[in-house]
Formats: structure tokens, C-alpha cells, sequence
């Protein structure tokens, strides 16, 4: 990989750590509990699990200088990938797939504005 590559992608790498301490602030002033971050499951990455009570709500995190472009950034397929590395992560909880779950998105942008859409793929 070259210094130019390396250079990109350890600022995304930033970035996104950076977005997702938003994202956690956010839920957690809502009441949410970490349970994960950057749970990897057998098919991708779950940015974050977070509990609430009995439930748990899977968040992909999305940034960018915009709202409209941390949206953009939003890949059908991905998602897919998602909900099945939650569907994994559900496999081990009491209830199973009977647990009360939703997957949500989290755009962040600008100066640290928050937007989470709750139960964004009808999830749960």
C-alpha cells in the first residue's frame, strides 16, 4: 500500500472512531447501554450493539460533511450484511430471534450534528 493510501485510510479510520463516539453519546443520553463496538460477525462488521432493557438496537454509523452525503453513503448490501451479522448476534441472546431488536442508521456531519433513524431497514 502506498504513503498516499495509508495516509486516507487512517484518516478514515479517525473519522469514523470519531463519528461513532458521537453516536454513542447520542444513545446514551436516550438511555441506550453499550453492549459492542465494531462487533465483527460472520458476515461484516456491526458498528454498534446497544441495549435497551430486553431489546437491542444494531447501528450502522454513516458520516460525512453533510447530512446528504453521510446518507448517501448508505449501501443497500451493506445493510444486508448487517442484519445478518445481527441475526448471528441474536443466535446467542435468551430469546434468540424472538429478541425485540431494531437496526438503525446514525448519520453524523459537520461539527458533530447527530441524526439517528430508528428501525431504518424495518428490522425488529
Amino acid at each position: 500500500m502506498g504513503q498516499g493510501k495509508r495516509a486516507t485510510g487512517q484518516r478514515s479510520h479517525i473519522a469514523g472512531a470519531a463519528a461513532e463516539e458521537i453516536a454513542i453519546r447520542a444513545y446514551l443520553a436516550r438511555g441506550y447501554a453499550v453492549a459492542e463496538t465494531r462487533w465483527r460477525g460472520p458476515h461484516g462488521e456491526i458498528d454498534l450493539i446497544l441495549r435497551d432493557g430486553d431489546g437491542v438496537i444494531f447501528a450502522e454509523v454513516k458520516s460525512s460533511a453533510t447530512r446528504d452525503a453521510a446518507a448517501a453513503r448508505i449501501r443497500p448490501a451493506q445493510m444486508q450484511r448487517v442484519m445478518a451479522s445481527a441475526a448471528a448476534f441474536l443466535d446467542a441472546e435468551p430469546k434468540g430471534q424472538l429478541t425485540d431488536a431494531r437496526l438503525d442508521v446514525v448519520l453524523v456531519w459537520g461539527a458533530g450534528e447527530v441524526e439517528i433513524i430508528e428501525n431504518a431497514y424495518g428490522h425488529g
